[in-house]
């Protein structure tokens, strides 16, 4: 088995420090880096736009405002803020997926800049934007604490930041731990799927925010069939491929009637398509 990180990106094999007493940050984020950077992520990104759309309608935003999308990956929830005349960056670390962004916002002729960033790091001025966003992506930082320091850094007082994250009990949630059992996480790291609750979202936000108001909603995964989502996740979505790869081929089938497993669980359709309801947490923080 080979030291990559998978589709839950806490789960590092070999990144704990000498003794195994914590993990070694700086070797998650560039296996993290590695993992995104493969397959292609814009072609799972955009089934998800409408988790953008409806972020931005719950943030309400208005023509004129400064917005920050962090962690954009191919711009989904950028491209929706932009739709509504606002000033948008795209921000993330993986080079390739703003360049989709990039050409998204050129085919629709929206105004739209992109910087490489990194979301524990963002190159920003404090109070830089009205508007601070991410879905699905900031949670999958290595160190919670960091992206969402730097989230209400650069967002200004009474401000808002808008979030869109994977809960624990959902089916993402549910992969996650699926692909956890062949690949331990590292000790010490904290589970994604936690910004997926209030309490750790009050934790990580509480102190700074006037308001949070935090709503379960879903999204639904429509595909031909269970066989045909694993494949595209397998082929396009870097966690799941480099999860694979990392098996050999008795435990990559083992995985892979795993995950079968979890598609019957959550699967709503009954006439051989999937269609998979994944709860997420919407989040909607005002800062003080």
């Amino acid at each position: 088995m080979k030291n990559v990180i998978i589709c839950n990106p806490a789960a590092v094999v070999g990144a704990t420090a000498p003794g195994g007493c914590a993990p070694v940050f700086h070797q998650i984020k560039s296996r993290q880096h590695k993992s995104w950077s493969s397959g292609d992520y814009a072609i799972i990104g955009g089934t998800l736009q409408i988790v953008g759309e409806e972020l931005c309608e719950a943030l309400d935003l208005r023509s004129g405002q400064r917005v920050l999308d962090v962690a954009a990956g191919s711009g989904n929830a950028a491209l929706a803020a932009a739709r509504r005349w606002c000033d948008v960056t795209a921000s993330d670390y993986v080079p390739a997926l703003l360049e989709r962004a990039r050409e998204r916002a050129l085919g629709e002729r929206l105004p739209l800049e992109i910087e490489v960033a990194d979301a524990e790091a963002l190159p920003f001025a404090d109070a830089s934007f009205d508007v601070v966003m991410s879905t699905f992506g900031a949670m999958f930082t290595p160190q919670h604490e960091k992206p969402a320091n730097e989230m209400l850094r650069v967002c200004r007082p009474q401000g808002k930041i808008g979030l869109a994250n994977w809960t624990p009990g959902s089916f993402i949630g549910g992969l996650f731990k699926t692909i956890g059992k062949y690949i331990p996480p590292a000790a010490g790291m904290k589970s994604p799927a936690l910004w997926g609750t209030k309490a750790h979202i009050d934790e990580l936000f509480g102190a700074q925010a006037c308001a949070i108001h935090a709503e379960i909603r879903n999204f639904k995964f429509r595909y031909r069939s269970d066989e045909h989502w694993i494949d595209i996740f397998k082929t396009y979505y870097g966690p799941v491929l480099k999860a694979f790869e990392s098996l050999d081929t008795a435990t990559g089938r083992a995985l892979h009637a795993d995950i079968k497993a979890l598609i019957a669980h959550f699967n709503l359709a009954r006439d051989g398509t999937m269609v998979v309801a994944s709860d997420y947490l919407q989040v909607i923080i005002t800062k003080r």
